[in-house]
């Protein structure tokens, strides 16, 4: 046992009378002087000290209030007369530093302080190493030494450490620094050598594979056997940390038992303990209500029911079913619904306009955000009572149903498709645009041949275009707009039919058939003029001979409809001699079955049920495909009746497309959808698409490969695959592979109007009302 005696160093500084009525002549070795240290030790009484402090704390305050207004100064007055007289200083204290001891509350630790006798062999010299120095204020400062850190290795062959901490180290790309050490001062790059040096290093240190690049200090260090440990431990799934035990019993930091002593001792606030005179007037009111004898104490109330039942005597109320479902709530309204709105939603005219131009249905709100000065401005609101009509009928003819949710992952629901790559061709790309019209182009149709186009504008133009080169063959003028254009299925005849106002005429053109081909069509066309016709009771149409420079031009023969509407489609029939025309504005003769070839003309129906959009007839079998509205009714030409009625669900039906070998039927409409029919599965559709983002203005089937499109309002054409099977227990397969876009600008909310596949090859050929045709490869 070290028998080591604390002992308190205790430092008081006493000043002469003499030196306190001079200061400013009072030098530093005269206060010095009159430090006075003394021993003490731990065995010695400690009021003794404590009565010599209070004893010398007042007699410097009596001398301080005799000379209060003498200040002490302390001016160093050259840095060589400072120097001097701290070594004197020094050298003074050091011979009082055998008896100086440590002062309880000093910076240094005090078991430095304590002397062992192991500790003895120290030279008097190093105990005695104290130094003091005059500070500004004019008292002795303790000059400490230097703090050592005691590394375990020599400090000259560590590498700096860099102190810029964790920052990208690209910002010192552009100096010849990397950062700073501890003190301060610059940390150099090292120098650094091509991949040659790199190789040579390599190859040369063995322990080259156990180093990694420090960031910091832009270098490579060789990496510890227990930082390689703890590598290894990663690599092989381990926790790094050798001892660590994953599991080791949890230890509760926070418990779930409730705090006796709570964790604020906050006082209560003062109003806490003041009474509430509001509560004090509502007690008098009822204390003068007892009073009065308007409260009666202990005298049970009869609640009075909140609703009466009008059929019955009854008046309980009905306990609520268990699986009763509360209406929803109306929603809350928004900033734009005040009478006052902020400025930013306000519409501006030009928003205003396209609010009013818009379709009810596919507005996003069925009001225009308007300001008033004050709420006596406001207006009564003009849709309440239908908002209201509305609201009754959501809860009185919507059910709701409580459903119990499934377990089921949402991915296995999405069919897997193929990808679009493994069903090519298809059309990808814009390859040539017909330009030439000067109006929107309503129609196109390709000839049989799959070589010529023919097209159909509100310019009262229709032009014939060579497919491959873009060449506008010829064109013809016509006395009004021409609404659709549709070319003879057959090869054999070389001609069209197109429609305009309330007329139906048939052109030859000469200048892309031979002769022969030219002289067999007139014929086919004109023979029914010498042929005798069947006295109609109601004549329907008057089948015109075209004037001699019509016939130049290549006009074979009108058709003039008794009635004055415009005729807006005209279809063929697959054998060539059958052609259809629809005025949906004509009422019962709206839809008219001609026959080229005897000049004969049927009204099929007595009355129509809505109004036509458009027909079509099946490929194989005499049906007659007709598109009301909102139904689509299958007739039987043969037997003369209704066979089957689809029923699509849209509003409104724009265009019908049948299958080449007619088993499936597709429909566009203006609210967007599309709808795929399997005739031989149900009359509802078999998928309903949901892909373009305004109405569709056509849809159509390729005669050869398994492809089907639409064109839409938005700009854009959907391309599909849909593989139809000669096995009647297999789905037809629809998979959308293309969407071709930035093709056709949209002009006054319209965009690609017509859309036709080539006969032979996956191409596909639009029409917009910016004017031009675009083929699509």
């Amino acid at each position: 046992m070290r028998n080591s005696k604390k002992k308190i160093l205790r430092v008081s500084k006493k000043r002469s009378p003499e030196i306190k009525k001079n200061d400013e002549n009072t030098s530093d070795e005269d206060i010095i002087a009159n430090l006075k240290i003394d021993m003490l030790s731990e065995d010695e009484n400690i009021s003794d000290l404590e009565s010599q402090s209070i004893k010398s704390i007042d007699k410097e305050e009596s001398d301080s209030i005799e000379q209060h207004s003498e200040n002490e100064k302390f001016v160093l007055d050259d840095t060589t007369d400072n120097e001097e007289e701290n070594e004197k200083f020094n050298k003074e204290t050091s011979e009082m530093s055998e008896s100086d001891e440590y002062i309880a509350g000093d910076s240094l630790d005090e078991n430095d302080l304590e002397p062992d006798e192991d500790n003895k062999t120290l030279s008097e010299s190093e105990e005695t190493k104290t130094h003091y120095v005059v500070g500004v204020n004019g008292k002795p400062r303790k000059i400490l030494p230097e703090i050592d850190p005691v590394y375990d290795s020599d400090s000259s062959t560590e590498n700096p450490i860099n102190s810029v901490g964790n920052i990208p180290m690209e910002w010192y790309d552009d100096y010849p620094h990397i950062g700073y050490d501890i003190d301060g001062k610059k940390i150099m790059k090292p120098a650094k050598g091509d991949e040659l040096d790199k190789f040579l290093e390599n190859m040369e240190d063995p322990d080259s594979w156990m180093s990694a690049k420090d960031n910091l200090l832009q270098q490579n260090v060789k990496l510890t056997d227990e930082e390689l440990e703890i590598i290894r431990r990663i690599q092989m799934g381990s926790f790094p940390e050798k001892d660590f035990d994953p599991y080791e019993p949890t230890i509760e930091w926070f418990t779930g038992k409730p705090e006796v002593m709570p964790l604020n001792a906050t006082p209560e606030p003062k109003r806490r303990f003041i009474p509430s005179k509001w509560e004090a007037k509502r007690i008098m009111k009822i204390v003068r209500a007892i009073r009065q004898g308007r409260i009666v104490l202990g005298k049970s109330q009869v609640q009075k029911p909140r609703f009466y039942n009008l059929w019955s005597e009854d008046d309980k109320s009905r306990e609520e079913h268990p699986m009763h479902i509360p209406a929803p709530k109306m929603k809350l309204p928004d900033h734009d619904e005040s009478y006052n709105p902020p400025a930013e939603y306000l519409l501006t005219d030009k928003e205003k306009e396209e609010w009013e131009e818009m379709d009810p249905d596919d507005r996003e709100k069925n009001y225009i955000p308007q300001k008033y000065s004050c709420l006596r401005n406001v207006p009564a609101y003009n849709r309440f009572i239908q908002e209201r009509f509305n609201r009754c009928l959501d809860l009185y003819l919507a059910p709701r149903i409580r459903k119990n949710k499934l377990n089921i992952d949402p991915e296995s629901l999405i069919p897997k498709l193929p990808n679009p790559k493994d069903l090519q061709p298809f059309p990808t790309s814009l390859t040539l645009s017909y330009d030439g019209h000067t109006d929107r182009v309503r129609c196109i149709s390709i000839d049989p041949t799959g070589l010529w186009l023919i097209s159909g504008s509100d310019d009262k133009t229709i032009r014939l275009w060579e497919i491959i080169t873009g060449r506008c063959v010829k064109t013809w003028e016509i006395e009004d707009i021409v609404y659709s254009v549709a070319w003879c299925p057959i090869r054999e005849v070389c001609a069209f039919i197109f429609s305009c106002s309330n007329k139906v005429g048939v052109i030859l053109p000469t200048d892309i058939c031979d002769d022969e081909v030219a002289l067999s069509t007139s014929q086919y066309v004109t023979n029914g003029f010498n042929s005798k016709r069947n006295d109609e009771k109601v004549k329907l149409v008057e089948w015109m001979k075209p004037s001699d420079e019509q016939n130049k031009n290549g006009i074979l023969l009108f058709i003039q409809h008794t009635h004055d509407k415009t005729i807006k489609q005209v279809t063929w029939h697959r054998k060539g001699d059958y052609f259809s025309s629809i005025a949906p504005d004509a009422g019962n003769q709206g839809i008219l079955i001609h026959q080229l070839t005897k000049h004969q003309t049927q009204q099929p129906f007595r009355k129509t049920r809505g109004i036509i959009q458009c027909v079509r007839f099946h490929p194989i079998k005499p049906l007659f495909f007709v598109a009301t509205q909102r139904y689509v009714r299958v007739y039987n030409l043969m037997k003369q009746e209704l066979t089957k009625t689809l029923q699509p669900g849209v509003k409104w039906i724009s265009s019908l497309d049948v299958h080449p070998m007619g088993d499936n039927v597709i429909v566009g409409s203006y609210d967007k959808k599309l709808c795929w029919f399997d005739l031989d599965l149900s009359q509802r559709p078999y998928r309903t698409l949901y892909y373009h983002s305004k109405a569709i203005r056509n849809v159509v089937y390729h005669k050869r490969l398994p492809l089907f499109a639409s064109c839409s309002d938005d700009g854009s054409i959907q391309i599909f695959h849909g593989m139809v099977y000669n096995d009647l227990l297999q789905n037809p397969l629809i998979v959308p592979v293309k969407i071709l876009k930035a093709g056709h600008q949209i002009v006054d909310s319209l965009g690609v109007l017509n859309c036709e596949f080539h006969p032979i090859q996956p191409w596909i050929i639009s029409s917009g009302a910016d004017h031009t045709i675009k083929l699509w490869t």
